[in-house]
């Protein structure tokens, strides 16, 4: 099951929802007069993690954890996206506490438009509304987070932004070079290698700046998707890839570490 240490990177993120983690984890200590928000917003580019710490904060928590795209609520017939959200939040209070993720909310969270009006008449916006109603009726008590995720907060509706719906924000950046030291030693440690793993995890990081994907593209290996590592772990002779690579362009050694992590 995924938690927080099988995690690397993300640092600051991880810290902040470790809040979260306490609340399911001491009930009683929020009942004394601390609050916790009813929603938090997961922003950051593609590929960074935000799905995953949300993942890690359900399976940290030990919670219920229910998850959908906010694409899968935007329908051609009228209704059913509101539908959809009231069966969402319907089941969640069923199973309380527990942890609601949207991810990529943008797609029902846009900014409604003067000349679509407010009223609710398309789809979208019926599905926004009931999105707010829902989260409106939350009580502290009920035990349910809502969690969202975009790489577009610009766009988002103010009303969804406004204190009680998802009025906490946690920004998650690419990682920095120490984080992908870690992501590279997480996953390289449980791999036979020839050489310690901690003598290339510096230099990989150090040639991956910008390398969004790295966490997926890494959890790869423990999938067993690398059969050649797997079967002839001889042949994963890291510190000899480092070295060759090391002397390529920035963009032909993203490319190869990108294969190499992915393809083979």
């Amino acid at each position: 099951m995924l938690v927080s240490v099988d995690i690397a990177g993300c640092n600051e993120a991880r810290q902040e929802i470790s809040e979260f983690v306490d609340y399911f984890k001491n009930p009683t200590k929020y009942t004394l007069g601390a609050k916790l928000p009813r929603g938090a917003l997961l922003t950051g580019p593609p590929g960074c993690g935000k799905t995953l710490i949300a993942k890690a904060l359900a399976a940290e928590a030990t919670t219920p954890f229910f998850t959908m795209n906010g694409s899968e609520f935007v329908e051609v017939i009228g209704g059913l996206g509101a539908s959809r959200i009231r069966g969402l939040f319907k089941e969640a209070r069923s199973r309380a506490p527990c942890i609601i993720y949207i991810d990529e909310i943008d797609a029902i969270g846009r900014k409604r438009s003067a000349e679509k009006g407010t009223g609710g008449s398309n789809e979208e916006e019926q599905t926004l509304n009931q999105l707010l109603v829902e989260m409106d009726g939350m009580g502290s008590e009920q035990g349910i987070m809502v969690l969202g995720s975009t790489n577009r907060p610009d766009i988002l509706d103010k009303a969804l932004l406004r204190p009680g719906r998802f009025d906490r924000h946690i920004n998650i950046d690419l990682p920095t070079v120490m984080e992908r030291k870690e992501m590279f030693e997480l996953y390289l440690k449980r791999i036979k290698l020839n050489h310690p793993y901690n003598k290339c995890s510096f230099r990989l990081a150090q040639m991956t700046p910008g390398f969004s994907e790295l966490e997926y593209a890494l959890e790869k290996i423990l999938a067993g998707e690398l059969q050649l590592f797997l079967v002839h772990p001889q042949h994963w002779d890291l510190l000899s890839i480092v070295q060759e690579i090391e002397n390529y362009s920035a963009k032909r050694r993203l490319g190869y570490i990108y294969y190499i992590i992915t393809e083979i």
